[in-house]
């Protein structure tokens, strides 16, 4: 649905400020985030206990702020170049082609912490990245500007599940200025349909669901691995494509197509099997 939304604030209504979206998304966030935190439900650190979080004096310390300054660079590349790809891309073939991202997922992990997964697991990468690779063959749309932009999208976000586990993200007051300083805030005041009802839906749907899919995202990476989210992410992915492709269309039918996202599935299927199995 969050792809969904960003696709019809970005192509539907012809939205020209990615970064504008991301903002919004992050002002939503820590609106929740500091209501649940006032009204006693959650703290933001292991040592800060429910009765006296709303006591602190800031939202967040500037220790916290130093140590999470390299994920969240990192996240704040992640968001922007997602928009950027949702909006170059059609819904499928963005959905096919994201699936990669388990390899550079793999790649990442052995390099931060050297794990290492085993042979049923890589089997099962190896089947989803041909599923991807088969699909991308057949795309009559292929733009490589719009591929690359995936990929880096892709990169991205392997780096990001790798560190979510460790620390916290925080960068909306970095895109606030980055934004500011671009115009990308002044110019959106006299976007056309900015005071039209269905784009501001569409937006604040989008901002929620944004909220909703990095908590989930977190606590599964914190529970079980980056990996495993990777490949979750995957599962979804064949829903993603079709109901992209009902609501925006951009891909043609091919039977290489629809087999290399039958790939992609399979291979998912496969390594949720291998780590239930706990192989």
């Amino acid at each position: 649905l969050l792809v969904m939304f960003n696709k019809a604030v970005l192509s539907s209504y012809n939205f020209p400020f990615a970064n504008v979206i991301t903002l919004s998304q992050m002002v939503f966030s820590f609106i929740i985030l500091y209501a649940m935190k006032s009204l006693k439900m959650i703290s933001f650190t292991t040592s800060e206990s429910l009765s006296s979080s709303n006591n602190s004096a800031v939202f967040v310390s500037f220790r916290t702020l130093v140590q999470t300054l390299p994920l969240a660079l990192t996240y704040l590349l992640f968001m922007v170049v997602t928009m950027e790809a949702v909006r170059g891309i059609n819904i499928p073939m963005y959905t096919t082609l994201r699936r990669t991202v388990v390899a550079f997922t793999m790649v990442t992990e052995y390099f931060l912490s050297g794990q290492i997964h085993s042979r049923f697991v890589v089997g099962s990468v190896g089947i989803i990245i041909a599923g991807a690779f088969v699909a991308g063959a057949r795309d009559f749309t292929f733009d490589s500007y719009s591929y690359s932009v995936v990929f880096i999208e892709n990169m991205c976000k392997a780096l990001y599940l790798a560190s979510v586990s460790r620390i916290v993200v925080i960068c909306g007051p970095i895109l606030f200025l980055w934004s500011l300083l671009r115009g990308d805030l002044q110019t959106t005041l006299n976007f056309p349909y900015f005071f039209y009802p269905g784009f501001q839906v569409v937006m604040l749907l989008s901002c929620a669901f944004t909220f909703f899919i990095n908590y989930i995202v977190v606590l599964n990476t914190t529970i079980n691995s980056a990996l495993t989210q990777a490949i979750c992410g995957n599962l979804k992915d064949v829903f993603t494509s079709g109901f992209g492709w009902l609501l925006f269309g951009g891909l043609p039918y091919d039977l290489f197509n629809i087999l290399g996202q039958v790939l992609g599935f399979l291979g998912s299927c496969l390594y949720a099997y291998c780590k239930l199995q706990g192989k």
